[in-house]
């Protein structure tokens, strides 16, 4: 499998030895490129998976989805971007302007951290700390603060609602996805983003972890499906109550940007539990299957990575169009009365499965 370490020592020494540069006017050339291609995938991908979520939506309906603008509606996302950009952004009365204005760069810079620390093949990783997961779900928390301001900036009883609903939904879920993530820690060893990968070249945890792992993936795709505000836990968006919720009174480019994030965060949930439950982008080796693993080997590592995160994806969209909007009493009580218990018995089950060497990580 081609390492793409590779490729980022040659470009360092063609700008340190070759053209002489010191090595901190080589860093922050690096970086720049760094940072403007991962503007770049998060844009393209943003694009992607809108297209993506109709089509599915479409099929799902029985239907054929967006077909009039393009040769099979492919430049409908396109026209939506124009469109998106050049509305007005409409200034309204009696609102905090400056954190009104301030709530959805609070949403996209947090998304976009995240989304910078994602292993996207080997050797191909902006970032990689010991602690990556730690540092991930972190960063990941800030979004709410941006969602919460929006709503109470705004003046508005529905994104106000909206919010609150948010807030309580984000807070309460983002605790099943941190036992969900520590199961898998505990099994690995390791928080580092590069180490959970390497740990799952024998096996992915969802096949070696034993029933705990199986149970951790169940409950993280359940509570991230929830931490994205997508159906059936939409409530903090819920048309038929509160319009748009939120971000009801935002306009053009803001407007954007939560839109932006919101599709984002999908690829983002999906692209860390390719990493924790499915070897990333490790492919898929069978102990023993020499010639099996070789064949697989040739596949980039970045299609393994962005094919895993589709399919977790397809999985949590799948969820959207299958079950009917739940109330918030009944979000909330699936969390606390159900995910989180289970999840911290799962956890224990973990620690005892590993302390005891009954797994098949190897």
């Amino acid at each position: 499998m081609f390492n793409f370490s590779v490729v980022t020592e040659w470009f360092n020494n063609l700008l340190t030895v070759s053209a002489g540069m010191p090595q901190w006017l080589a860093t922050t050339i690096e970086c720049v490129i760094i940072a403007v291609l991962l503007l770049l995938a998060y844009t393209v991908l943003a694009m992607f998976y809108i297209m993506y979520e109709r089509w599915v939506c479409a099929w799902f309906q029985c239907r054929r989805g967006p077909l009039r603008v393009g040769p099979w509606g492919s430049l409908q996302i396109f026209a939506d971007v124009i469109k998106m950009l050049i509305k007005e952004v409409i200034g309204l009365w009696k609102t905090d302007n400056f954190l009104h204005k301030l709530a959805p760069y609070f949403v996209l810079v947090a998304s976009v951290v995240v989304f910078a620390c994602l292993p996207w093949g080997k050797g191909m990783q902006a970032i990689d700390f010991n602690v990556g997961i730690f540092f991930m779900t972190a960063v990941s928390s800030l979004g709410v603060i941006g969602i919460l301001l929006a709503g109470w900036s705004s003046n508005s009883k529905y994104t106000l609602i909206g919010a609150m609903r948010s807030g309580a939904q984000m807070i309460s879920y983002e605790l099943s996805i941190g036992i969900a993530m520590l199961t898998i820690v505990c099994l690995a060893g390791t928080m580092s983003v590069t180490g959970l990968v390497e740990a799952q070249q024998n096996g992915w945890f969802i096949f070696t972890g034993h029933i705990p792992a199986i149970i951790a993936f169940i409950i993280y795709v359940i509570a991230a499906t929830a931490e994205t505000n997508r159906g059936p836990f939409d409530l903090p968006e819920a048309e038929h109550e509160l319009t748009a919720g939120y971000h009801t009174e935002y306009s053009g480019i803001h407007f954007g940007f939560f839109y932006l994030a919101e599709y984002l965060n999908l690829f983002i949930v999906s692209g860390i539990a390719s990493l924790l439950f499915l070897g990333g982008w490790m492919p898929l080796h069978v102990p023993g299957w020499e010639g099996f693993n070789a064949v697989m080997d040739y596949i980039p590592s970045t299609i393994w990575f962005l094919g895993k995160a589709i399919f977790v994806s397809f999985i949590i969209i799948w969820f959207k169009w299958s079950f009917p909007r739940v109330r918030i009493d009944q979000l909330l009580a699936l969390e606390w009365r159900y995910l989180m218990p289970i999840g911290l018995v799962n956890l224990v089950v973990m620690a005892v499965l590993v302390s005891l060497g009954w797994h098949f990580a190897g």
